[in-house]
Protein backbone atom coordinates (compact mmCIF):
# COMPACT_ATOMS: atom_id res chain seq x y z
CA UNK A 1 0.00 0.00 0.00
CA UNK A 2 1.63 3.17 -0.78
CA UNK A 3 1.45 6.75 0.49
CA UNK A 4 -1.23 8.25 -1.37
CA UNK A 5 -3.64 4.94 -0.95
CA UNK A 6 -3.19 5.33 2.95
CA UNK A 7 -3.74 9.36 2.83
CA UNK A 8 -7.36 8.18 1.71
CA UNK A 9 -7.97 5.65 3.83
CA UNK A 10 -7.20 7.72 6.75
CA UNK A 11 -9.77 10.37 5.20
CA UNK A 12 -12.03 7.92 4.88
CA UNK A 13 -12.07 6.86 8.56
CA UNK A 14 -13.33 10.35 9.71
CA UNK A 15 -15.93 10.12 7.68
CA UNK A 16 -16.75 6.26 7.86
CA UNK A 17 -20.54 5.18 6.61
CA UNK A 18 -20.79 8.09 4.65
CA UNK A 19 -20.06 8.41 0.80
CA UNK A 20 -17.82 11.20 -0.65
CA UNK A 21 -16.93 12.23 -3.94
CA UNK A 22 -13.54 11.75 -5.80
CA UNK A 23 -13.18 15.73 -5.97
CA UNK A 24 -13.60 15.97 -2.14
CA UNK A 25 -11.19 12.91 -1.15
CA UNK A 26 -8.57 14.53 -3.74
CA UNK A 27 -9.35 18.21 -2.39
CA UNK A 28 -9.16 16.86 1.28
CA UNK A 29 -7.08 13.86 1.62
CA UNK A 30 -3.32 15.72 0.80
CA UNK A 31 -2.25 19.18 0.46
CA UNK A 32 -3.78 22.54 -1.45
CA UNK A 33 -1.00 22.37 -3.70
CA UNK A 34 -1.37 18.82 -4.56
CA UNK A 35 -5.08 19.49 -5.24
CA UNK A 36 -3.78 22.64 -7.26
CA UNK A 37 -1.23 20.90 -9.43
CA UNK A 38 -2.98 17.31 -10.28
CA UNK A 39 -6.93 17.64 -9.20
CA UNK A 40 -7.62 14.24 -10.41
CA UNK A 41 -4.83 12.35 -9.04
CA UNK A 42 -7.65 10.96 -6.58
CA UNK A 43 -8.81 8.71 -9.17
CA UNK A 44 -6.58 5.74 -10.29
CA UNK A 45 -5.86 5.42 -6.62
CA UNK A 46 -9.72 4.58 -5.70
CA UNK A 47 -9.96 2.52 -8.92
CA UNK A 48 -7.18 0.26 -7.16
CA UNK A 49 -8.45 0.31 -3.51
CA UNK A 50 -11.87 -0.21 -5.32
CA UNK A 51 -10.08 -3.43 -7.00
CA UNK A 52 -8.52 -4.76 -3.40
CA UNK A 53 -12.00 -4.39 -1.82
CA UNK A 54 -11.08 -1.79 0.48
CA UNK A 55 -13.46 1.11 -0.81
CA UNK A 56 -16.64 0.54 -1.90
CA UNK A 57 -18.70 3.00 -4.53
CA UNK A 58 -22.54 3.72 -5.33
CA UNK A 59 -23.91 4.73 -8.33
CA UNK A 60 -22.57 8.31 -8.80
CA UNK A 61 -19.06 7.63 -8.15
CA UNK A 62 -18.67 8.21 -4.48
CA UNK A 63 -16.64 6.19 -2.08
CA UNK A 64 -16.56 5.21 1.63
CA UNK A 65 -14.47 2.81 3.44
CA UNK A 66 -16.00 -0.97 3.39
CA UNK A 67 -18.39 -1.65 6.12
CA UNK A 68 -16.82 -4.07 8.66
CA UNK A 69 -17.91 -7.43 8.74
CA UNK A 70 -18.77 -7.79 12.20
CA UNK A 71 -16.16 -10.29 13.64
CA UNK A 72 -18.47 -12.19 16.41
CA UNK A 73 -16.23 -12.39 19.72
CA UNK A 74 -16.58 -15.69 21.47
CA UNK A 75 -18.87 -15.44 24.06
CA UNK A 76 -17.87 -16.33 27.30
CA UNK A 77 -19.25 -16.97 30.52
CA UNK A 78 -19.44 -14.42 33.58
CA UNK A 79 -17.96 -17.26 35.81
CA UNK A 80 -16.51 -20.31 35.93
CA UNK A 81 -18.83 -20.85 38.55
CA UNK A 82 -21.83 -20.16 37.03
CA UNK A 83 -21.20 -21.97 33.83
CA UNK A 84 -20.34 -25.38 36.84
CA UNK A 85 -23.86 -24.85 38.06
CA UNK A 86 -26.34 -24.36 34.85
CA UNK A 87 -23.98 -27.56 33.47
CA UNK A 88 -25.56 -29.31 36.40
CA UNK A 89 -29.15 -28.61 35.88
CA UNK A 90 -28.60 -30.46 32.31
CA UNK A 91 -29.91 -28.06 30.17
CA UNK A 92 -27.95 -26.29 27.03
CA UNK A 93 -26.77 -23.18 27.30
CA UNK A 94 -24.41 -22.98 25.06
CA UNK A 95 -26.20 -20.81 22.62
CA UNK A 96 -27.55 -18.68 25.39
CA UNK A 97 -30.91 -17.33 26.56
CA UNK A 98 -32.97 -14.47 26.00
CA UNK A 99 -34.66 -12.41 28.57
CA UNK A 100 -38.06 -10.88 27.58
CA UNK A 101 -38.47 -7.65 29.25
CA UNK A 102 -41.93 -7.93 30.97
CA UNK A 103 -44.90 -6.61 29.21
CA UNK A 104 -46.73 -5.37 32.51
CA UNK A 105 -44.29 -4.54 35.05
CA UNK A 106 -45.43 -5.34 38.93
CA UNK A 107 -47.32 -1.95 40.81
CA UNK A 108 -45.16 0.55 42.04
CA UNK A 109 -42.19 -0.37 39.83
CA UNK A 110 -41.82 2.89 37.94
CA UNK A 111 -40.51 5.08 40.72
CA UNK A 112 -36.56 4.06 41.33
CA UNK A 113 -35.76 3.05 44.97
CA UNK A 114 -39.78 2.27 45.75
Amino acid sequence: MDADEKDILTYLKVWAGQFISAREIARKAASKKRYQNEPDWAVPVLGRLLEKGLVEADSMAHYRLMPDSKKEKPKRWISPEIKKILEKTGKDFTEGVEIESPENPPAGSDKPGS
